[in-house]
Formats: C-alpha cells, sequence, structure tokens
C-alpha cells in the first residue's frame, strides 16, 4: 500500500476531529462506564487512603519529621497510599469488567499511571540524589507512556537485540538498562541497612569508639559488595564472567586510585591496631586537636581555634604522630621560668610549687615540681612541670594561667624575673 505524503490539512483536521472522538467515546458505550469506574476508583481510593494514614502517623506519636530511614518511610508512604488504594482498586475493577465481558482500555492507562505514581512517589525515599530521583521519575513516565501505547514490548525487543557476548552470558542494552535500576535501588537499600547498623552500634557501650567505626565500615562495605552482586545476578549476568576483565581493572585501578586505596588501607589499619580513635588529641605536621570522625579515605580533626583538617589516613600511617591521649590522658606541661642571680633558689621553687596548686585544672596527684636547670646568662633559669588530666581542652590556656599564677607570687615576694642585659664598651681612639 502507497503512503500517503503528509499534508498539513489533514494533520489539522485529524487534530480537531480527535477530542470530537474522545468525547464520544467517553459518552456512549463501554467508555461512559469506564470513565465512570475510574472516577468512582480514584474518589473511593482518597476516602480509604484517609484512615490508612492515620494508622501510619499514630505509629509515630513524636512525628516523622527527621532523616531516620523508618520517618521517611512513613512519610512518603503517606504521600504513596492515596494512588496504591486506587491502584489496587483499578486493577479489582478492570478484572470485574473483563469478566463482564466489557473491554477496559481506559482502565488499563489509569491503572498503569496509577502504579507509576506509587513507584515515583516511594522511590522518591530510597533516591536521596535529586539528579538520580529526577532520572527514575522520568524513566518510569517513558516506560507508562510506552505501555499506554501499546510499544513497549517492542521497544523492550530492540533494547534486547543490541549488545554483546562477555564469556557466556549475553549483555544487551535492556540488560545493563535493568542492572543500573536494580543496582542504584540496592545501593540505597544497603546505605539505609548501615546506617541502621551505625545507629545500633553506637548504643552498645562496650565496644570502644574505633571498635565502632570498624564495625560499621565492614558493614557499610559488605552491603554495597552484596548490593552489587544481586544486582549483576538478579538480571542473568553470570559473575564468573566478569573474570575476564579483573586483571586489567585491577591494574588500571592500581595506577589510578593508587593514593585513594591506599588512603583506604591505611584507615582499616588505624582501626585495627587502635592507634587512632575519635576523642584522642593528637598533633602532626603543626595541627594540634582533637579527632571527631574516622573516615574511610581522612581523619577530621578540629583545632582549638573551630578549624577542621582533613588529613589523610595515609599520613598518619607514614608521618610521625603525637598521640597526647593514646595509653594516658595525663599530660605533663614544662613551664620555664627565669629570676635574678640575688633570689633565694630554694624559696623561688617552692613558692612555684604554692602558686599553681590551686588551679583547678592541675593535678595533685603527681605533684607539681619545681627544678633549678641552669645558670644563664642573664637569669638562674628554673622550670615548673604540672600534670594535667584533659589536652583536648587546650594546652596554652593552662600555661598562660601558670605563667600568670607565678608571676602574681613572685612580685608579691619581691623576687625579679630579669630582662637580658648586655654590657657595652665603647673604646675611644
Amino acid at each position: 500500500m502507497q503512503q500517503q505524503p503528509f499534508s498539513l490539512e489533514a494533520f489539522i483536521a485529524w487534530g480537531l476531529e480527535l477530542p470530537l472522538q474522545a468525547w464520544k467515546w467517553l459518552t456512549v458505550g463501554s467508555g461512559a462506564m469506564q470513565a465512570a469506574v475510574v472516577l468512582g476508583v480514584v474518589l473511593l481510593g482518597w476516602l480509604l487512603a484517609l484512615p490508612l494514614k492515620q494508622a501510619v502517623r499514630a505509629r509515630f506519636p513524636g512525628g516523622m519529621e527527621g532523616d531516620l530511614p523508618l520517618p521517611r518511610l512513613a512519610r512518603t508512604l503517606v504521600r504513596a497510599l492515596p494512588a496504591m488504594v486506587s491502584a489496587l482498586l483499578a486493577a479489582a475493577a478492570r478484572e470485574g469488567l473483563k469478566l463482564s465481558g466489557y473491554g477496559g482500555v481506559l482502565l488499563d492507562s489509569v491503572l498503569t499511571l496509577l502504579v507509576v505514581s506509587s513507584v515515583i512517589i516511594l522511590g522518591s525515599s530510597i533516591i536521596r540524589s535529586r539528579f538520580w530521583r529526577r532520572c527514575f521519575a522520568t524513566l518510569a513516565v517513558i516506560a507508562a507512556t510506552l505501555h499506554v501505547l501499546g510499544i513497549l514490548g517492542p521497544v523492550m525487543q530492540v533494547l534486547d537485540s543490541v549488545g554483546f557476548d562477555l564469556g557466556g552470558t549475553r549483555v544487551t542494552l535492556l540488560v545493563l538498562a535493568k542492572a543500573a535500576l536494580l543496582l542504584l535501588i540496592f545501593f540505597r537499600l544497603g546505605g539505609m541497612a548501615s546506617i541502621f547498623v551505625e545507629r545500633r552500634l553506637e548504643g552498645v557501650s562496650e565496644l570502644t569508639p574505633s571498635t565502632r567505626v570498624l564495625l560499621s565500615k565492614t558493614a557499610r562495605i559488605s552491603f554495597y559488595v552484596l548490593a552489587t552482586l544481586l544486582a549483576l545476578n538478579s538480571v542473568g549476568i553470570d559473575l564468573t564472567a566478569l573474570t575476564v576483565f579483573s586483571g586489567a581493572i585491577g591494574v588500571g585501578v592500581g595506577f589510578g586510585l593508587r593514593n585513594v586505596f591506599a588512603n583506604l588501607i591505611s584507615g582499616l589499619i588505624l582501626l585495627m591496631d587502635k592507634s587512632i580513635k575519635p576523642g584522642d588529641v593528637i598533633e602532626i605536621g603543626g595541627v594540634y586537636g582533637w579527632i571527631t570522625e574516622l573516615r574511610g579515605r581522612f581523619v577530621s580533626v578540629v583545632t582549638r581555634d573551630g578549624k577542621e583538617y582533613l588529613i589523610p589516613n595515609e599520613d598518619l600511617i607514614t608521618s610521625q604522630v603525637v598521640n597526647w591521649s593514646f595509653s594516658d590522658s595525663n599530660v605533663r606541661l614544662k613551664v620555664p621560668v627565669g629570676v635574678s642571680y640575688g633570689t633565694d633558689i630554694k624559696r623561688a621553687l617552692k613558692l612555684m610549687e604554692q602558686a599553681v596548686q590551686g588551679l583547678p585544672r592541675v593535678l595533685l596527684s603527681p605533684a607539681p615540681v619545681a627544678l633549678f636547670l641552669e645558670f644563664g646568662d642573664s637569669s638562674l633559669n628554673l622550670e615548673l612541670r604540672v600534670w594535667i588530666k584533659d589536652p583536648q581542652n587546650g594546652v596554652a590556656n593552662i600555661t598562660s594561667a601558670i605563667n600568670v599564677a607565678i608571676l602574681d607570687v613572685f612580685r608579691a615576694e619581691g623576687i625579679q624575673i630579669p630582662f637580658p642585659q648586655r654590657d657595652v664598651h665603647i673604646i675611644s681612639e
């Protein structure tokens, strides 16, 4: 049959006639009955969803706000209940129409739209990224549109015909699309499961902070590996076929991501040997602060002035690190003091020890000790050694308080702290 050439007049006439044909179909025969059924299904679904929403909200007396998985899933379920209930009613009505001998073209289309709407709403609680959420919604709408138009099957056949052989497995565009979708879903479910495990581990007081971090990171990695295997296995990809590329991929990853994997392995080593843990006070490369969090690639260190340094794990393995609270939180401070040559040394040493005994952060056991170190150029050099047990609260501030206390006592007792002196001899010609 010869194809008719495109005619703008015929296209305009078809566009004008289409609403009239649709109205005629909706107002006569089975079309009118299907339209009434659709309207009743949507209205009844909305009414039946109201008590179900109240039942879900009753399970959360404190409200469903927050970013935890269960409240977020409950909020999503409340939004999806009208579409889900309407979809169930539409499916039942369609089967009833089929048993009565009536077609259900309109009802089929509405059922497809309701199912897609429910899937999109439920997917919003699993897919957190706005970009991937929009991609998922767009693909769902396209699939629903193709199904309503009756061409979803042919399109899937075309996608299934384009591919390549990987070992003994046929990998097509349709298989890759299914694998990507399942991988996204399983990854999100794995992330939610790992968050649940982390929060449960936080409530176990018998575990040390480093052990909790190690267990949570191990659980997260295990969930992600399991999600990948499940996604590939669900679409029929033989996992043994992937060994064909494992060598080349391993070499490429080894060269391209060497530093990344070095930091990951270093992080696991730090967690296992417990040399660095959250709450420790460390000093590395001129950075002094306490560790707030251990990540897979770096360690977060917050200083006294509020700066947060992200130090790679590899640096903590290969560099010299001063851990002020590794095995014992008690730290000894050394405060140098100089007095004039005419000072009674024994009395000055005793006054220095007594001056700091009233400071709240200075420990009385071990007791403060003052020592006479050497004869300086302009002074007798003394040193006061004190112990503190909270280096995370700062070292410079307690050193300043010690200096102020010693200065007040020396001034009250008439002990002079000399300044450098130089004798200049002028020889005339």
